[in-house]
């Protein structure tokens, strides 16, 4: 059957009517779908059995499951987490002092082939649902009460797959997260993170989500950074920043960098030229992201030396840097480890 949840609120209208019924009994369902994240039709108590009936006859409910939880010793909770068809993904929980943040996944795999990350060399099975998304966040926020007494506080599309090819669904899970019928969260603690693709960055400014961008950097040379992530050579350098100079002129966000320096790869003071460079052409900031090595050897994480002195050139340079400390490592959660590992 159907999962009731990839209706509109006036396509449930329309149900509703073809049923005989009043208009306001689509809002009672959507508030029960989105507000409420209930994953049970039966539970609609302010519906009479009969109309609950006569919708289980038609619709079900598919919610994601947590398929195992693990816990890092710094606090940090990844979630494997099984969709209605089997499949695997993973989203985490990371706390702070002041925040918890989630990171969640928008497809099964990934379509690209980034060399560092484990999620890349998984196969992309397909996109995930809009509620399957919101499931994530939902279910996050439930834990983030049940473990450190508060809320989550911030959302990033930071897990598994690229959150720009699967677009509209991202989108749809954002309005979903943050409208008052739905979770009522703000879109400014809510970050889409891109590897890069100029067409969609734009459309992300068309759209006006007032959420905040992040763009997956790692070289600011051409040729390096065709080699750290291949498929990039598609997408230039320099046509990604238009598309970037697009967003900051359509909403006054700045850009966030992300940026991972390794040992021997691009830990040198060329890269760090070629980075203030490509940061001076856009009010952004840059986050050196320390990373967890994902087996291969290639790609370990460069010494103090080299991390301070893009910190120091960085600020001398008038950027806005900060180090982002891996978290989750001991439980494969940590940057681009997330490849539905699990332990015993």
């Amino acid at each position: 059957m159907k999962d009731i949840r990839t209706l509109s609120l006036d396509q449930l209208k329309d149900y509703f009517g073809s049923l005989g019924e009043k208009p306001f009994r689509a809002k009672q369902v959507y508030d029960w779908l989105w507000s409420k994240n209930l994953h049970s039709i039966e539970e609609m108590t302010n519906l009479s059995k009969q109309l609950r009936d006569k919708i289980s006859e038609e619709y079900t409910i598919n919610p994601v499951s947590v398929d195992q939880l693990q816990k890092s010793t710094d606090g940090t909770i990844k979630n494997g987490v099984k969709l209605h068809d089997g499949l695997l993904v993973e989203s985490v929980l990371i706390p702070t002092e002041t925040r918890t943040t989630a990171c969640v996944s928008s497809q099964v795999g990934c379509s690209l082939n980034c060399e560092f990350c484990a999620t890349a060399r998984l196969k992309r099975m397909r996109n995930l649902e809009v509620a399957e998304i919101v499931d994530q966040v939902a279910l996050i926020d439930s834990q983030s009460k049940m473990y450190f007494n508060r809320p989550l506080s911030n959302i990033v599309f930071m897990g598994m797959g690229e959150p720009m090819m699967n677009y509209k669904n991202v989108v749809e899970a954002i309005r979903k997260i943050t409208q008052p019928e739905g979770l009522g969260m703000s879109p400014r603690r809510i970050t889409v993170s891109t590897s890069g693709i100029p067409k969609m960055i734009k459309m992300l400014a068309d759209d006006e989500l007032r959420v905040k961008l992040a763009l997956s950097l790692h070289s600011a040379i051409e040729s390096k950074r065709n080699e750290i992530m291949p498929f990039s050579d598609k997408f230039p350098l320099t046509d990604i920043m238009e598309s970037l100079q697009y967003w900051y002129k359509k909403t006054g966000s700045v850009v966030t960098f992300e940026y991972c320096v390794w040992k021997g790869i691009n830990d040198g003071d060329e890269d760090i030229k070629a980075l203030i460079k490509y940061c001076k052409q856009i009010p952004s900031k840059v986050n050196l992201i320390q990373y967890n090595p994902i087996g291969d050897g290639k790609y370990d994480q460069c010494n103090k030396k080299a991390e301070d002195n893009y910190v120091r050139q960085l600020e001398n340079a008038g950027i806005t840097v900060m180090i982002r400390k891996s978290r989750g490592g001991d439980i494969d959660a940590a940057c681009g480890q997330l490849a539905n590992k699990v332990t015993d």
